[in-house]
């Protein structure tokens, strides 16, 4: 069962909201300037004091023994803007709120209780295992991955199918090309995705939370290789949080935010359909490819619109999350 918990403290200023080209400006300039993007969390937002946004919510960074800074979640990490996803066509998220208002199971099923503690999460050093039907599977580490694929900044709308929105400039690895470099072999037909399974770390990983930890996801190859579907590994010109799934998570944008998964440690390919987490749990609430579609209400609430995080307002969803031109031809009828 998903829980809602939203509360009106969503309601935010004007000056919570960052307009699309107000932080694309910023950043062009920035990287002009030589500062980098990660300087960008020291200017204040117009309107907004500067005091307020330079404050770390998150107190002192640890570094494990062995840890690398620049790896580090929230170290500034640059990457290029990809052409034709400068914009989504929405006011950004306030990046303090998507901070502190996440789903994370596997650390409470309070949206704003999983930011202090996924701070317990160690995150270095981290590798992900590349199995299944791949020529030469191994284990690689972020900076193998990133070596392999340079990572991208996109700017993706995201849907939840708790009928709330935000909308959120990602940093990734595009999962086609990286799938490409993998030397996966002719028969895959799915790819599927696993997370960590540590209870003394992630405290509702345990028995008695009623799941079936760890976490597990899947796509089909034809979605993994759609030209959308990125494994992130920053957010707002930084590594990711740890609430947000660092240090590597799944963004398919045209698919509600469960299949979404965070903190993967393993990429499989497969022949034969994998279940999915939320499917296996309730197959007549979440379909197996939960893409975004308005027409179809969940049980217990209308699909039909959503809530843009930070601002109350509600709108008209969009099929496929808006993204129907790049997708809509992997589906048959």
């Amino acid at each position: 069962m998903v829980h809602i918990h939203v509360h009106e403290n969503w309601r935010l200023p004007d000056c919570a909201a960052t307009e699309e080209q107000d932080y694309l400006s910023r950043r062009e300039m920035l990287a002009r300037m030589g500062l980098g993007l990660g300087a960008m969390s020291l200017l204040g937002l117009p309107g907004c004091s500067t005091e307020e946004n330079a404050r770390d919510p998150f107190g002192p960074r640890t570094i494990p023994a062995g840890g690398k800074p620049e790896l580090a979640p929230g170290a500034p990490l640059q990457a290029a803007m990809k052409p034709g996803y400068r914009k989504a066509n929405r006011r950004l998220s306030r990046e303090d709120l998507v901070l502190r208002f996440n789903n994370f199971y596997e650390f409470s099923l309070d949206k704003e209780e999983v930011w202090k503690l996924a701070q317990r999460l160690e995150t270095q050093p981290w590798s992900v295992e590349i199995a299944g039907l791949v020529d030469n599977p191994r284990t690689l580490d972020l900076e193998d991955l990133e070596r392999l694929v340079p990572p991208e900044e996109r700017v993706y709308r995201f849907r939840c199918v708790e009928a709330w929105a935000m909308t959120v400039p990602w940093i990734g690895l595009p999962l086609g090309a990286l799938i490409d470099k993998l030397g996966v072999q002719d028969k895959t037909r799915y790819v599927r995705f696993h997370t960590f399974l540590r209870p003394e770390q992630a405290p509702n990983q345990n028995l008695e939370s009623g799941y079936a930890w760890p976490y597990y996801e899947a796509l089909t190859i034809e979605e993994a290789r759609n030209e959308l579907s990125l494994l992130a590994i920053g957010l707002y010109g930084k590594r990711l949080s740890r609430q947000n799934g660092a240090p590597i998570r799944l963004v398919v944008p045209w698919k509600y935010g469960l299949k979404n998964i965070k903190s993967i440690v393993r990429i499989e390919f497969v022949e034969k359909r994998p279940p999915t987490f939320w499917n296996a749990i309730a197959p007549d609430e979440y379909s197996w490819h939960s893409n975004v579609d308005p027409s179809v209400p969940h049980l217990r609430w209308s699909q039909a619109s959503e809530k843009l995080l930070g601002s109350g307002i509600r709108v008209p969803t969009k099929p496929y999350n808006g993204y129907g031109e790049q997708v809509a031809g992997i589906y048959r009828p």
